[in-house]
């Protein structure tokens, strides 16, 4: 199995986008990018840490590339919005890429590219080495799944409705 690293706003609204694609394994709900030894939702949520909200996605690389999964990620999220993503602001909620490989940040830096050069826009969209991934607490492990309710609230007010077709 791989694994691929996206901050993309919110983990809950963003887990489901991967959760039912073919080759994908698991996603895990989690925080990357801070240099705390540690992170916890209410320290991250209130933007006490460096850390942003961000996905593990386990994959089968011979099922799914690492691109199929970067182009989901850009086309569920807003890749212009450099304060957050829809009403989830601050840093813990902005975008970011996180690559494990050469390999993975010359496709994230591509796709970026190829978004700017298809819009005229320049996305912001960070694209930073991997140092490290902290599992979210399990409350917010397939929030999707385990509060379906609450979370089609969470898309319409949050304004991701639109991009997350799980309604």
């Amino acid at each position: 199995m791989d694994s691929a690293y996206f901050a993309g706003g919110c983990f809950w609204c963003i887990t489901p986008v991967f959760a039912e694609m073919d080759g994908v394994a698991r996603v895990t709900s989690g925080y990357c990018g801070g240099t705390e030894d540690s992170a916890v939702y209410a320290k991250v949520k209130s933007q006490q840490t460096a850390h942003r909200e961000t996905v593990r996605i386990d994959y089968d690389s011979s099922a799914v590339s690492y691109r199929a999964l970067l182009d989901r990620f850009l086309a569920s999220v807003d890749p212009y919005d450099a304060g957050g993503q829809f009403i989830d602001r601050g840093r813990s909620y902005t975008l970011a890429v996180y690559f494990c490989s050469d390999s993975e940040r010359r496709q994230a830096l591509a796709a970026l590219d190829a978004l700017e050069q298809a819009s005229g826009r320049t996305p912001c969209v960070c694209v930073e080495p991997f140092c490290g991934f902290y599992e979210a607490e399990e409350e917010h492990q397939d929030f999707y799944r385990k509060n379906p309710e609450a979370f089609r609230q969470e898309l319409i007010d949050s304004g991701r409705s639109g991009l997350v077709t799980l309604l």
